[in-house]
């Protein structure tokens, strides 16, 4: 009788297991499909759009935000033309722009000589060719000539995302300061020299200076909060057999040479160190009147970029074990670590100041249109989520 109760159990046992493992794999079967489908859900692609003339962090920010909103991110650099005609004559040209944008680390896919508008044929077109899912956008206005909204059609269709702008920071903020330079250099005023270079460093909150040139130039307070840099940081160190770089500058006005000269830093090692010099050491070795933007300005644009894995912000003028050699790297060089590298772009920070200087009434004008619809977005502006 034992051994049949026991038979019995056994029996019983197997008969259960067998019903579970038949009901699993009856539940297996039919969430496959729906399990393949989601492997196979394609990534949400989202564009961006815009002129990224003498790109600085805040552009940088505005294709951070944007990528957080899909899984990949297409950005369109607007042709020279199409700029020149509906906001005035670029300080960069494409072929710069689209270095500056390709190597920002949030960038997956860049499209040159976009249309500054979004019309219907290039909505069509990325909506079918570059499988885009959403236009994006910050929450300043975009009006064409005609006054209307370059995004109307995205908005309409209902493919339209908008992030925050990042305040404190534009182009033609960044192109006031030279023509204040400019002009503040033509007096001779060694006094005014340092007055500006203090306001671009410490400046005042939304402050506009005038002082009798009419470019109404904004002069904004830019004080970063320990998210923000994380934010822009990559986040992690080099590895235990990393072969690391380290470079330094003052990297003011953020240009196409300078990406150009970290990209060939970073390829001779695994992590790329970049220092970036102070406000105070850039003005008692340049002059004045620089540098244009401030150590932290500077420091977001760096981290910004996909070559540069971390930064030292505030690095010394002499990379020494003291502070007494006249050459700032005698101490590497004597230690056989010290490698010079040449830019393969002609340009630097004064060659962007001097396109500025050529065109000086162009841009003023230009300046004294912009300076008036960013005056009236800051008295305007309604609350944006985002960051």
């Amino acid at each position: 009788m034992g051994g049949e109760h026991n038979a019995q159990r056994i029996l019983a046992s197997w008969l259960i297991g067998g019903l579970v493992i038949g009901v699993s794999l009856l539940g297996l079967h039919f969430a496959w499909p729906q399990y393949k489908k989601r492997k196979k859900k394609r990534p949400i692609r989202v564009y961006m759009d815009g002129c990224f003339d003498m790109m600085h962090y805040g552009h940088c920010n505005a294709l951070r935000q944007a990528r957080a909103l899909g899984d990949q991110l297409v950005v369109g650099v607007v042709s020279d033309a199409e700029i020149t005609a509906n906001k005035g004559p670029p300080v960069t040209p494409l072929n710069e722009r689209m270095i500056m944008v390709s190597a920002i680390k949030w960038v997956d896919e860049v499209i040159p000589d976009a249309p500054y508008a979004i019309t219907k044929d290039f909505m069509k077109k990325l909506f079918d060719e570059y499988n885009i899912d959403y236009i994006i956008h910050g929450d300043d206005p975009c009006v064409l000539p005609d006054g209307t909204d370059a995004y109307a059609l995205a908005k309409k269709v209902g493919r339209y995302k908008q992030i925050k702008r990042t305040e404190g920071v534009s182009s033609t903020n960044i192109v006031g300061r030279m023509l204040l330079c400019v002009r503040e250099r033509s007096t001779g005023d060694s006094r005014n020299h340092s007055s500006l270079q203090r306001q671009f460093s410490h400046g005042h909150s939304h402050k506009s200076e005038d002082g009798g040139s009419g470019s109404g130039t904004w002069i904004s307070h830019f004080l970063p909060t320990s998210r923000r840099i994380v934010q822009f940081s990559n986040g992690k160190g080099p590895g235990p057999d990393a072969r690391i770089i380290y470079i330094d500058g003052a990297f003011d006005l953020f240009h196409a040479g300078h990406v150009e000269v970290l990209r060939l830093a970073r390829g001779l090692g695994d992590f790329l160190l970049v220092g970036i010099h102070t406000d105070q050491t850039i003005s008692a070795n340049r002059g004045g009147h620089r540098p244009i933007m401030n150590l932290h300005e500077r420091s977001l644009s760096v981290l910004a970029c996909q070559y540069a894995d971390e930064v030292i912000i505030g690095a010394p003028w002499e990379v020494s074990r003291d502070m007494g050699n006249q050459n700032p790297y005698a101490i590497p060089i004597s230690l056989g670590i010290f490698k010079l590298l040449e830019s393969p772009l002609d340009i630097t920070t004064s060659t962007i100041i001097r396109r500025i200087v050529s065109n000086h009434d162009a841009y003023q004008k230009r300046n004294e249109r912009k300076c008036e619809s960013e005056r009236r977005y800051y008295e305007d502006k309604t609350y944006v989520s985002g960051d």
